[in-house]
């Protein structure tokens, strides 16, 4: 089966039939191929511990169309200590290019089972592999650093975007080598608690300013998106308010952006890449689901009252905890942003296609 446009929602097959596997992922443009990288979570069905296999690697030339180019870090079964085993809870590979070092470089994010979060840093040659681990159980700035983005100046300085866990957005320098954090870092939209606390940061520039989208926090459930915009890498940064103007559900059109990229070529087209990760559960109402996360949050409330309104939230409505989703049949929502002035819009297309931007 051939595509000649992007359908949001729908499910996604490679060139071979297959569900796409990429998720939480990024695509890099590299000498006129795209490359589009994820969580492999076809394994992950909820029935066990599966949590991914390893992370995937597709190439396109038209963006609708993807050749599976097979597992480019794989999970290592036969070690339950590596960050990498398919129980590990790893997450949102980002890859960048050292062009000082000639290395790519991809950090992961892990969930760990103390409730922490840390990075595993891995570098290649090429961006298909083989990767070799150069840091586990990394800490960056000594803080818990969940969901994040990794972005590159033109002149070659590298910057990490990450959620200090349950807290507020960071921006921080990485070393020449890409694979650590300098020291310097900057502070933003500091929340007392999930679900208002924003991840999923995904970076990208226009015409000179630095957007920020962002996700609240609400697991796999979605929610409300944010854009910010600033003048520097490093900010400050100004809230513009939820991109998704027509999502009357307040849930991003039921997915959760992860990366924005521009097409090459074109004038003004940069697209969302989103993970629908809950794509049976889109009946449930996103203020119940946000009500038990800020129940849980709440430092505020004695352990008897937050009982009673979990409960009263669980009769009126129940979700799949993440552990027990079916993410293997996750779906994608690839949209194009609508710029007004400097805001960042997106609208919601059953199908649309590259062509139609200048």
């Amino acid at each position: 089966m051939r595509y000649d446009a992007f359908h949001p929602g729908q499910v996604w097959l490679d060139t071979e039939g297959k569900r796409i596997q990429a998720h939480g992922g990024s695509v890099m443009y590299l000498n006129g191929t795209y490359y589009w990288y994820g969580e492999n979570k076809e394994k992950t069905t909820g029935k066990d511990k599966i949590w991914h296999w390893g992370v995937r690697c597709y190439t396109s030339k038209d963006l609708y169309n993807w050749e599976d180019k097979g597992l480019i870090i794989e999970p290592r079964t036969e070690d339950p200590d590596s960050s990498l085993h398919p129980e590990s809870m790893m997450d949102r590979p980002h890859i960048i290019y050292n062009k000082k070092t000639k290395k790519f470089v991809c950090w992961l994010k892990i969930m760990n089972q103390d409730g922490t979060q840390s990075e595993t840093v891995l570098t290649a040659d090429d961006i298909l592999g083989p990767y070799t681990i150069v840091r586990e159980g990394l800490r960056p700035l000594n803080m818990s650093a969940g969901d994040f983005d990794l972005a590159v100046a033109p002149d070659g300085k590298a910057y990490y975007y990450f959620e200090r866990v349950h807290s507020e957005t960071i921006c921080a320098d990485l070393t020449e080598d890409y694979t650590d954090v300098t020291g310097y870092y900057s502070t933003h939209f500091p929340h007392s608690h999930p679900p208002h606390v924003r991840e999923a940061t995904a970076h990208f520039t226009r015409k000179g300013k630095h957007y920020l989208i962002t996700s609240g926090t609400t697991g796999y459930m979605p929610n409300p998106s944010e854009a910010a915009i600033a003048d520097t890498w490093h900010g400050p940064y100004t809230v513009l308010g939820d991109p998704h103007p027509e999502d009357e559900s307040r849930t991003s059109y039921h997915s959760q952006i992860s990366s924005v990229f521009k097409v090459e070529g074109k004038k003004d087209l940069y697209i969302a890449v989103a993970d629908r990760w809950a794509p049976q559960e889109m009946e449930v109402p996103y203020e119940t689901y946000a009500k038990f996360f800020d129940t849980i949050f709440d430092e505020e409330l004695d352990r008897e009252e937050k009982e009673k309104i979990m409960k009263n939230l669980m009769q009126k409505s129940t979700w799949i905890p993440d552990r027990e989703k079916n993410t293997s049949i996750a779906d994608y929502v690839w949209l194009p942003f609508r710029f007004d002035r400097e805001m960042a819009y997106l609208d919601w297309k059953d199908e649309w296609r590259i062509e139609d931007y200048e």
